[in-house]
């Protein structure tokens, strides 16, 4: 089972200034920086899954997420996929390079935002060794199994559309000989739904087959959902699944035949989860999650700008606190400083990011308090002390400290590593 991690122009700075926090003199965008797999070895995933949507943007899609500037999609298409990602070479010889349509930038409308031809065109412009047909998003999943004839007419038509452009897709793939392998893609109102679609999927010719829709859905309903496919299609036909959130579980689908799936949770952890920002494994088997050390840009953190601007704080005591919170931690880390030092420094520095909510007293000793429980773990563990991971050894306590992009993209690369080695171990186990 492969782990592919879905680009998002994720990529750091190897020079980054931790103390000033600033970039290298001179730095370029993207021609100085680095990605995960360049600055980590192994790299911690098996593939990369590129959506069309994120580089091309669709005609008519107002949201449509485009990362890329016109000249980074034509340099894209231009050199390829593995020579823009720099993920070429013998040492990525047999990486899977995945491509998508990106459903989910238009989500909202009738129509996909891209035909079959354009995606084909796309895949085999960037060389990719694996396309995803494009589909049309259905995310009910009814695990009653209602037939079609009492389902709204717009998921019918979603379900439809998705079929006839894997069909079209197929055909032109077969017709040019295009290099990459065509995955189906699966969609559908219910398991069975989804069931029966992947059974057409694989008359068609498909072998491998893309699962989408499952973003939103709890964990057992993934089970009914891959229950009912396997079920209806063959053994050895393969089986990839699209966004899957529930990475943490991933261990509990080992027994559906999965080949190879896609999550950018590992990394996102690192950034959005309260509580479960850095990975460490745990010595028995699993995954150990530590909150983030918050020490946040005092005069560039939103809630604490926004605090200075309504003359609730002071600027100066503000960039004090913050130093003192930052050198305290840097100082445990080097063993001249207390656990009790460095968690009074970070509390007393945090209750502003609080104090600019204007809580109630009640409700703000109560937030202080979650948190501080959070991070004494942490101070009292020093987690980074304990990985041997690329990221962990140069920058050390850096990569703990939540504070600018440098360090919290870090962070989701050492989170990459420990997951990619625990879905290793969980392989290992099941052999």
């Amino acid at each position: 089972m492969k782990f592919l991690y879905s680009d998002t122009q994720d990529y750091v700075d190897p020079e980054y200034n931790f103390i000033e926090d600033r970039n290298v003199a001179g730095r370029k965008r993207y021609w100085d920086d680095m990605y995960a797999h360049e600055m980590m070895n192994p790299a911690p995933y098996d593939g990369l899954l590129v959506s069309m949507s994120a580089i091309r943007a669709a005609d008519g899609v107002a949201k449509s997420k485009v990362r890329y500037t016109t000249a980074e999609e034509q340099r894209f298409l231009r050199d390829g996929a593995r020579k823009f990602l720099r993920y070429g070479g013998p040492r990525f010889a047999k990486s899977m390079l995945m491509g998508d349509c990106g459903a989910f930038a238009y989500v909202e409308h009738e129509y996909p935002a891209f035909k079959p031809e354009e995606v084909v065109e796309f895949y085999d412009e960037a060389g990719f060794t694996h396309g995803v047909s494009p589909d049309h998003i259905i995310f009910d999943c009814d695990l009653s199994n209602p037939p079609s004839s009492v389902m709204p007419a717009a998921t019918l038509k979603r379900y439809e559309i998705t079929l006839q452009n894997a069909e079209k897709f197929l055909t032109l793939v077969e017709k040019e000989d295009f290099p990459f392998e065509p995955m189906g893609a699966v969609q559908g109102w219910s398991p069975q739904s989804m069931a029966a679609s992947a059974k057409k999927l694989e008359k068609m010719g498909y072998r491998y087959l893309a699962i989408g829709g499952l973003v939103p859905l709890k964990v057992d309903a993934i089970h009914e959902v891959l229950k009912h496919l396997r079920s209806a299609i063959a053994p050895e036909t393969n089986i990839h699944l699209l966004g899957f959130a529930k990475a943490d579980h991933i261990h509990q689908f080992l027994d559906y035949g999965i080949t190879s799936f896609d999550s950018t949770s590992p990394l996102i952890k690192a950034f959005k989860d309260q509580k479960s920002n850095y990975f460490l494994p745990k010595s028995g088997g699993g995954i150990d999650y530590y909150a983030a050390i918050r020490i946040p840009q005092s005069i560039e953190n939103t809630r604490l700008v926004r605090g200075i601007k309504k003359g609730l704080f002071n600027p100066e005591l503000l960039m004090k606190k913050e130093k003192i919170a930052l050198a305290t931690v840097r100082s445990l880390d080097a063993g001249t400083a207390s656990g009790d030092a460095a968690l009074h420094a970070v509390m007393d520095y945090h209750q502003f990011l609080l104090r600019g909510e204007v809580l109630d007293q009640a409700t703000l000793e109560k937030e202080l308090n979650k948190t501080e429980l959070l991070v004494s773990r942490t101070i009292k563990d020093m987690p980074w002390k304990h990985c041997e991971c690329d990221i962990c050894r140069k920058v050390g306590v850096e990569v703990i400290i939540f504070r600018s992009s440098n360090r919290n993209k870090r962070r989701g690369f050492h989170n990459l590593h420990v997951y990619h080695e625990h879905v290793q171990k969980t392989l290992s186990k099941q052999k």
